[in-house]
């Protein structure tokens, strides 16, 4: 795994927190694994179809707090997975988050996503 991949990863998981992409039904398919879980702050469980509905419900309006992404970070676990950390405030709910993303034949692909709250 190069740096390049690390820094591609990276890019994406900073695409899938944009508007842009979030309001884009079509691109969250292609950057969320088929198989993939979430646990969200709430400590609730998701799976890729109940995500991709709750997005395609967010208000893409100015009137919704953009999500600032800090602390952002990759590492390799094995070929072909990354591991990455960041650190989330979306109108003053801040989160410590981690994803994996797995290569695909159709490129890199969000496999798993946790967000703990921070005080």
């Amino acid at each position: 795994m190069t740096a390049q991949d690390l820094n591609d990863v990276l890019e994406l998981e900073r695409e899938l927190q944009s508007p842009s992409a979030r309001g884009d039904a079509h691109r969250l398919a292609e950057l969320l694994s088929p198989e993939f879980v979430e646990i969200g702050a709430s400590g609730r469980r998701w799976d890729r179809a109940a995500i991709l509905g709750l997005l395609s419900q967010e208000p893409s309006d100015s009137d919704r707090p953009l999500i600032e992404m800090s602390n952002l970070e990759a590492r390799t676990l094995s070929p072909g997975l990354v591991q990455v950390f960041w650190d989330s405030d979306q109108g003053g709910r801040r989160a410590r988050r981690t994803s994996l993303w797995r290569s695909a034949p159709a490129g890199w692909q969000q496999v798993y996503h946790q967000g703990t709250l921070l005080p």
